[in-house]
């Protein structure tokens, strides 16, 4: 691994800790340090020769202004808890079960000209005059005893959510930092301003690392400051104020209500199929945040220096899957990784030159989750092997420019064990780098349309990290095919309604009834029905996971009913008789399947291939043929090494193309092909060492890969 030359590494730096920063660069083969949030760099680390990253949170840390000007706070909807009506007059305390720490209630005009008040019994909105606000509380007059009844209001949100999460995680103290809303025009004159002011000052930055540009992912915190009680990565609820409500009515014709955002207190988060509304509004505030943050990624420009995106907190509004995300002129983009799929979602930006990943676990104490790192208690030496052999899979189907890491480094220095890890690291890193740049590894002649109802806006993601909603079908069916070597193609609902694109192979859906990821109401839509039916009944593959094509309240659920060959056993159909659910396909692989049931199924045909089936009856995977093609079914999948080696196989299986599978005898074990570099990588996933083989080329090559392992073999020996 020595003969590969290093680089590409982005290494946190920190005053005080000179001797340990400049030492363990050299060690990484780092050529760039960094600060990060609660850190900064010393003279001596700013002049020994490294391209620094200066970390900037541009909303954040201007108190000054924001106190002389706490109406251009950022803000957003929030709904009261639902409280009873007893009697005739109900009081409602607004912030009640809210962190008073994060919000604080806007009650100026504007603002309560966009509340609403809901009797949530009846659904209907309560008239203007029918309530009152004064002090933190909404009394209602002639409220319908034993009704519930709930407020919408706008709230600033008074403590930044990143800097919040810091402070409260490492017991920091000082001030609370406030959130700037870019969308007035005041606002963005100041920021233009203290950009301006910022480069001069930094003169040895080379790139301006944004973190991010102006509106964080949602992240609402309850009383007592319990962090979980709304996350969603890809919300817009944060970028909400009157002003750009007001702004957007003009430029669309029709007016937002804090409904079209509440939601009966679901809200709309990037899980549920979106609205024309939704749609509308996004693309409205990724207008505004293309304009003025190319304004000031061209003050960084000026003064000789890069502009970097952190594609995590404060990313909204700048779509980096959208088509007008390179109008922002970033030089790179940096994504926060746990696994394979944030890796491909980082790659898959066509508008940044530069691809970074920043590596878990991070530098702090805790965990996201809250588990201890590096502390007593922590394994960082452990979990960043593990981190790395998820996202690594990903790497060597898709390549980034560059890796690093962030947070304290003086914490390392009790665990050598991280610090041998990081020596693997980089060196893999340095070698799969190093086989890109000869040639891109094979590919099988096949390629998957992964369809939503977001399509490539939403690529490679469920909206967050694997951690959050490890529950879903498609997030586990993204991590499993972010290292295998397909063709992966991402798919709205709507671009099949004049007939599935050509050149797609197999169609994925996945998701539970209602879902972005399974598609929602489009399904209705009779011409996209026929045009996938009319694809497999053709020879295409149709591969359903969950709840595929379900449209509720219809009959069948599953609008590709017929195409699968089951449709949702649901509570209606209990007087209606089954066929019994036998195992009886002959995919002798499938028995490996470990089957995750999201999904109760019944069989419509007889002539359904039957995998397994659970406790109760119910099928696991299913084969349907239709036509010259197939319908395949998956009640759930969960993601582990021995059920990404079976959907490797399964969708070989079922493709109409004559490929010669790439597939290692052991699960947990893969191996990637670079013809070019006549190079094969045999990679072990697993915490347990593996012997396997696997063949190419009509040769046969065996290697005993250590845990976690990466190998490469050259493709001239074989060990028949």
């Amino acid at each position: 691994m020595n003969d590969y030359p290093k680089g590409g590494f982005t290494l946190p730096g920190e005053a005080g800790y000179e001797e340990l920063t400049l030492k363990l660069a050299e060690r990484f083969g780092a050529d760039v340090i960094r600060d990060s949030d609660g850190t900064v760099l010393s003279g001596d680390i700013l002049k020994a020769g490294y391209k620094i990253y200066s970390t900037l949170c541009v909303i954040r840390d201007h108190n000054d202004f924001l106190q002389r000007h706490p109406e251009y706070q950022q803000q957003c909807f929030l709904m009261s808890h639902a409280v009873t009506a007893e009697r005739e007059t109900l009081n409602i305390k607004l912030l009640n079960g809210y962190s008073t720490q994060q919000f604080m209630i806007n009650a100026a005009d504007d603002a309560i000209a966009l509340w609403q008040v809901f009797d949530r019994t009846q659904d209907k909105e309560l008239p203007r005059e029918s309530w009152a606000y004064e002090d933190g509380v909404v009394t209602i007059q002639n409220a319908e005893p034993w009704h519930s009844y709930t407020v919408n209001f706008l709230a600033y949100r008074i403590w930044e959510e990143i800097s919040m999460y810091n402070y409260l995680t490492n017991d920091w103290t000082g001030e609370h930092l406030m959130q700037l809303d870019p969308v007035y025009p005041e606002a963005q004159a100041y920021l233009c301003d203290f950009l301006e002011k910022w480069c001069a000052e930094h003169k040895q930055t080379n790139v301006v690392r944004f973190t991010s540009l102006f509106y964080n992912f949602v992240w609402i915190w309850g009383e007592n400051n319990a962090e979980s009680f709304y996350t969603d990565w890809a919300s817009y609820d944060f970028t909400v104020s009157p002003r750009m409500l007001g702004e957007f009515a003009k430029a669309y014709g029709y007016a937002l209500t804090s409904e079209d955002f509440i939601n009966r207190g679901i809200r709309h988060s990037c899980h549920l199929a979106p609205n024309k509304r939704q749609r509308d509004y996004i693309f409205f505030v990724n207008s505004f945040v293309t304009g003025f943050g190319k304004k000031l990624v061209d003050i960084v420009h000026n003064h000789g220096k890069e502009a970097y995106l952190f594609y995590d907190d404060s990313w909204v509004g700048t779509e980096p899957c959208g088509e007008s995300f390179a109008q922002l002129g970033f030089d790179g983009i940096i994504k926060c990784v746990f696994s394979g799929y944030e890796a491909r979602l980082c790659s898959a930006v066509d508008g940044a030159k530069t691809h970074e990943l920043r590596l878990h676990p991070y530098l702090f104490p805790v965990g996201l989750g809250g588990a201890p790192t590096f502390m007593k208690g922590g394994h960082p030496g452990r979990d960043a092997l593990d981190y790395w052999s998820k996202v690594r899979r990903a790497l060597l189907r898709k390549p980034v420019d560059r890796i690093g890491l962030g947070g304290y480094l003086h914490l390392t220095q009790e665990y050598p064990d991280f610090l041998a890890a990081m020596d693997t690291i980089t060196d893999e890193f340095a070698q799969i780098s190093a086989l890109h740049k000869e040639g891109a590894p094979q590919v099988y002649p096949c390629k998957i349309g992964i369809v939503t109802a977001w399509g490539s806006l939403r690529r490679w993601t469920c909206g967050g990290h694997y951690h959050e909603h490890p529950e879903l079908d498609l997030l586990n069916l993204l991590e499993s095919l972010a290292g295998l070597p397909f063709d992966i193609e991402f798919l709205s609902l709507d671009e099949l309604e004049n007939g599935v694109p050509s050149g797609i192979d197999i169609i994925i859906n996945a998701g539970f009834a209602g879902s972005a990821w399974s598609g929602g109401d489009a399904w209705r839509s009779a011409e996209i029905t026929a045009a996938v039916t009319s694809f497999v009944h053709g020879g295409g593959v149709f591969l359903g996971v969950g709840e595929p094509s379900a449209v509720t309240g219809c009959a069948p659920v599953f609008k590709l009913a017929n195409v699968l060959g089951v449709d949702k056993d649901t509570p209606e159909l209990l007087s209606h008789g089954k066929i019994a659910a036998k195992a009886n396909c002959t995919l002798d692989f499938l028995k490996a399947y470990l089957p995750q049931t999201s999904t109760r199924v019944r069989l419509l045909t007889d002539k359904v291939e039957v995998s397994a089936v659970d406790t109760e009856g119910s099928p696991a995977v299913t084969l349907n043929h239709f036509g010259s093609g197939i319908g395949v079914y998956m009640s759930g999948y969960r993601h582990t090494s021995q059920n990404a080696h079976v959907l490797h196989q399964l969708l070989l299986a079922v493709s109409k193309k004559q490929i010669s599978p790439i597939i290692c005898t052991a699960p947990g074990t893969e191996c990637h092909v670079f013809q070019d570099a006549k190079k094969l990588v045999l990679i072990n996933s697993s915490s347990t060492p593996q012997v396997t083989s696997v063949t190419v080329n009509d040769k046969t090559y065996t290697a005993t890969l250590p845990p976690f392992a990466l190998e490469l073999l050259s493709m001239q020996t074989a060990d028949a």
